[in-house]
């Protein structure tokens, strides 16, 4: 427990277990995604599941990670539904 103690001294906090989840779920969409877009004629589809899969990366906050996320998979609905 010392070695946790001494990394918030740093700065830095483990995520909450709503960060993790999130991160999990937004990463398994963008995996399907990029496989999707492999395989169809929906080459877009590739870079949306890029996307969802690389930014809890740069995404700290929460509710931030589940606001960017839904917007990516929104978007990805409508490429995909526009054709």
């Amino acid at each position: 427990m010392d070695t946790l103690s001494a990394l918030q001294s740093l700065g830095l906090e483990l995520p909450s277990p709503a960060y993790i989840v999130g991160a999990i779920v937004f990463g398994l969409i963008g995996m399907a995604a990029y496989g999707y877009g492999k395989k169809s004629p929906h080459r877009r589809a590739r870079w949306w599941g890029v996307a969802l899969m690389v930014y809890p990366y740069a995404v700290s906050a929460t509710w931030l990670l589940y606001a960017v996320g839904a917007g990516l998979c929104l978007g990805l609905w409508w490429d995909v539904q526009r054709g």
